[in-house]
């Protein structure tokens, strides 16, 4: 058999990426949780850290009283799920002070929260680029933050899933410091240890095809990813909010893919008794009830099987016994 040349290869990894991954798409599927809220008013001064200079001394703009009508109508409209609303609300308040750093990074998420609802590329590309554009300002306000990597991590992982099979590898190399530092600098943050999970449980499953496409092209894919460390991360979410359905939903996914039935079990059996506030919250509570049957079923089939072969040891070795 004569040697593939190298452009031949590069067609065949290329339709191998395009192929995707049994489980590629998991990561995408799921939702996203919305930003926790803000306290009222939201604090017009920046964070502490922030670098001292003309960057920082512009994000401190006097306080207005426009300003914080603006940040006190996002973080009321937020707490009635009026994520547009409030988006709108956020964006009005960087018209007045535009590096004000609270209201990047969280207009930065409610745009990936909002993109997500669409099922046209289109809108949801547009959400997503913008989620990007805030975030990167947010950066720019508060590089070290967790609040700001959080966000370019968000937003970086909502445009993968719009982009090629060989784009989106190359996203997630690139989403990996800004969600490392966002649970490092929050760990507080439960959506931030989401995020990091799904990464984890993603990366940990690449493929023979990214794998090598990531070490040819990219340099060498991302190391420290492991099922176990993806489901310690999402343990973590759930345990700062056990009342988010999207924590108990990843988590009992990943038990599930992993064999740890049980778990999935007890986890799915309290989600469902969720209260939920929103359309997604209602959506996902659905799903939860469709994984939990099936779970309880090959959990019910398995304990038989073991009772079956414990009573046949047990038969067996009474005879042997009398003798």
């Amino acid at each position: 058999m004569s040697r593939l040349s190298l452009p031949a290869k590069s067609v065949l990894l290329a339709v191998g990426l395009a192929a995707g991954h049994p489980r590629a798409g998991w990561a995408q599927g799921t939702t996203t949780s919305p930003p926790s809220l803000p306290a009222l008013p939201e604090a017009i001064s920046p964070a502490p850290g922030a670098k001292a200079g003309p960057r920082a001394g512009a994000s401190a703009a006097p306080d207005s009283v426009a300003l914080r009508e603006y940040l006190r109508r996002a973080a009321a409209l937020q707490a009635k799920f009026k994520d547009s609303e409030a988006l709108a609300a956020y964006e009005a308040a960087l018209r007045v002070q535009p590096q004000h750093y609270g209201s990047l990074w969280r207009a930065a998420v409610l745009s990936v929260s909002i993109g997500n609802r669409y099922s046209d590329e289109t809108r949801k590309s547009a959400y997503f680029a913008a989620a990007n554009q805030y975030a990167s300002r947010a950066l720019e306000v508060q590089p070290q933050a967790g609040e700001s990597n959080y966000a370019m991590a968000l937003a970086l992982f909502s445009q993968a899933g719009l982009l090629s099979a060989r784009d989106r590898l190359r996203i997630f190399k690139q989403l990996r410091p800004h969600v490392f530092l966002a649970a490092e600098r929050r760990p507080d943050m439960p959506e931030a240890w989401q995020l990091l999970g799904r990464w984890y449980y993603r990366v940990a499953h690449y493929n023979v095809l990214e794998k090598f496409f990531s070490r040819v092209f990219l340099g060498g894919y991302p190391q420290g990813a492991s099922s176990k460390k993806a489901m310690e991360a999402m343990e973590k979410a759930h345990e700062l909010d056990p009342t988010r359905i999207q924590y108990s939903y990843d988590l009992a996914r990943m038990y599930k893919y992993q064999g740890y039935r049980r778990r999935a079990i007890a986890v799915l059996q309290q989600a469902i008794k969720l209260p939920t506030y929103t359309s997604e919250d209602l959506t996902i509570n659905r799903l939860c009830q469709q994984l939990l049957p099936p779970l309880v079923r090959a959990t019910s089939r398995r304990d038989r099987l073991h009772a079956r072969w414990y009573e046949q040891l047990r038969s067996r070795e009474k005879p042997a016994a009398r003798e």
